[in-house]
């Protein structure tokens, strides 16, 4: 035989709660209203801190300290002042991403590394690092200096930058510049233009080596360069 027992409760609509009030929210429709108004809050900060994408590392990367110790006191004597103007260069490398491009497979796209950063664009990176190698024997002006007519102008343009890879296990650092002097005017005087193209090989086939790489071969683009303004200045001497 079997005995059942039979309770009957009667139903109160206004006492009942939904499932996430209940045992937690204590009686009460203002206590549920503050209750609904919390869990609201902690479930809209957990989604925002969820839709938040984690903070990307990158490797910042510039040229090297450059000289660490004062120059000597018996340098050779100084050459003509130059006139140093701003390293112009096009849209596609005026950015901070560090470049390489895959000569053997694509050599018509640049591709950025995804975990590596120039401190600053490639054209100021030049620019700083070619002041400071000519400054070691000359006086270098900026455009907004006051200048003596006849005074040596450089202008650059920078026209690649970049890790190349000339076969998956062979890459350089590449870097090719049009280098302009004139005679800052007024009347401005043309008074010569070539371009230089370095490479120096990459130990690494990565950012790291990439970078490595493009600085040892701008300064030796900066050597190079040096000589060249040396040449023109002897051939094209400033007239009174």
């Amino acid at each position: 035989m079997r005995l059942f027992m039979h309770l009957q409760i009667p139903f109160n609509p206004t006492a009942a709660r939904p499932w996430c009030a209940w045992p937690f929210a204590p009686a009460g429709a203002p206590q549920r209203g503050l209750w609904r108004a919390t869990l609201a809050l902690l479930l809209a900060a957990t989604l925002s801190a969820c839709g938040t994408a984690p903070a990307k590392h990158f490797a910042v990367y510039d040229f090297g300290p450059g000289a660490t110790q004062p120059l000597p006191s018996n340098r050779m004597a100084p050459l003509p002042t130059v006139l140093l103007a701003e390293v112009e260069t096009s849209a596609a490398i005026e950015g901070s991403a560090v470049q390489y491009r895959l000569a053997y497979s694509d050599a018509q796209q640049l591709r950025p590394y995804a975990q590596a950063r120039w401190a600053m664009a490639p054209a100021q990176l030049l620019r700083q690092r070619l002041r400071a190698m000519l400054g070691q024997r000359r006086s270098v002006l900026s455009p907004p200096d006051a200048v003596a007519p006849g005074t040596l102008a450089l202008r650059l343009e920078l026209e690649e930058f970049s890790h190349f890879f000339a076969s998956p296990t062979s890459s350089s650092g590449l870097v090719r510049v049009r280098a302009t002097v004139s005679r800052f005017g007024p009347p401005h005087k043309p008074v010569a233009q070539t371009s230089f193209v370095v490479q120096k090989p990459a130990a690494t086939a990565d950012a790291a080596g990439g970078v490595q790489a493009l600085a040892q071969a701008s300064d030796a683009l900066i050597e190079q360069l040096d000589q060249w303004l040396q040449q023109v200045a002897a051939a094209e001497p400033a007239t009174p």
